[in-house]
């Protein structure tokens, strides 16, 4: 009974000490290990506090929550669309806004009743069917049509106008939960025509000053701040989308079985990540609508194309230009999420030593 109680003392003694000296980030490293996510243990933060490099400061005023678990704090969805706008500030409800694509896009969404499916979601998350519906400061084409990008699918579909049928022809053709990333079918008399994206990375900024002014200020910062660190790495950033015909020929031209095309459309992504065809890599900055969670500004969302069956997703949070150099490095470039910033994402589970940025 004594041998007993001595193990069970020193057990107890050594729980102890663990939690005394392995701190919060050690501990979610070691989860996200655990859950085979790629990840860095390198700090969030380049440079010291205060920053003695020069990076842009949010005013003094600028609070958020520093304190609560972030992780988690993301709404589970299987499909997110960023509908082009040319503007970085909407409606506090995009979806409320009469006539305009987010409303009726979310009233052929509701009105559907699909099964639920499990969403590639980590934390993980219940079945669900959502489709997250934002507008974005993207421009539309000049006869008034949207353009709109379907993420985490990596691919952009243009020539959608504020119309119920147009609304119904894009759920039903590239959104519904049961249609793969190359899409369903599309009828003749459409003119709806899909491109892969042509970007290593897809960076999302909320910048929505009616829902909160936070994001709208940590937003301005950030653009300029990933556009200088990117661009310090050889990168371009593109703020609208590329011409259709830069981005030519469109999934609808493609031929074959639909393995056929779901590999011809991987094949076009995989060139978009070397930047053999610009010279340089590319990445596209979008501001968009609220995202929830404005009290962990400034927000982020990363999409690169690489993953399982589609994209990957990373949203940061409490994100300042003093973590972007790291966000670039380690995330962006290394392929690694860093612990400390993170809310969650879509397809991030890897096998092995692989990082996001394997196929």
């Amino acid at each position: 009974m004594e041998s007993f109680k001595h193990i069970v003392n020193s057990r107890v003694i050594a729980l102890k000490h663990l939690m005394l000296t392995k701190t919060p980030q050690d501990m979610l490293v070691t989860d996200l290990k655990a859950a085979s996510i790629p990840v860095s243990s390198d700090p969030c933060r380049t440079c010291a506090d205060p920053c003695d490099v020069g990076h842009l400061e949010y005013p003094p005023r600028f609070d958020v929550d520093t304190a609560g678990d972030m992780l988690g704090s993301v709404k589970p969805y299987m499909r997110q669309v960023v509908i082009s706008t040319g503007a970085s500030d909407w409606a506090r409800e995009v979806t409320d806004e009469s006539g305009s694509l987010a409303q009726l896009l979310s009233s052929v969404s509701s009105s559907s009743s699909p099964p639920l499916i499990s969403a590639p979601s980590f934390p993980p998350s219940k079945p669900t069917t959502r489709l997250a519906i934002l507008n974005g400061s993207h421009t539309s084409n000049e006869d008034e049509t949207h353009r709109i990008l379907v993420l985490p699918d990596y691919k952009v579909v243009v020539g959608v106008a504020s119309t119920r049928n147009d609304a119904k022809a894009l759920y039903d053709y590239a959104l519904a939960p049961s249609v793969g990333r190359i899409g369903g079918n599309l009828g003749t008399e459409s003119s709806l025509k899909t491109y892969p994206l042509p970007y290593a990375c897809v960076i999302l900024l909320c910048s929505h000053r009616r829902r909160d002014n936070r994001c709208h200020i940590a937003a301005e910062k950030l653009e300029t701040a990933f556009c200088r660190e990117l661009e310090n790495h050889k990168w371009e950033v593109d703020h609208n989308l590329r011409d259709d015909e830069e981005m030519e020929p469109s999934l609808e031209e493609l031929t074959g079985s639909d393995q056929e095309k779901e590999d011809a459309l991987v094949n076009r992504l995989r060139d978009a990540t070397t930047g053999d065809q610009h010279g340089q890599k590319l990445a596209l900055l979008v501001k968009i609508s609220h995202i929830g969670g404005h009290k962990y500004a400034g927000n982020v969302i990363l999409y690169t194309p690489q993953g399982p069956t589609t994209g990957t997703g990373v949203w940061y949070g409490r994100v300042s230009p003093h973590e972007v150099p790291a966000i670039v490095e380690h995330t962006i470039i290394g392929g690694k999420v860093l612990p400390g910033l993170l809310r969650g994402g879509v397809n991030m589970i890897r096998d092995g030593d692989r990082s996001l940025l394997d196929w």
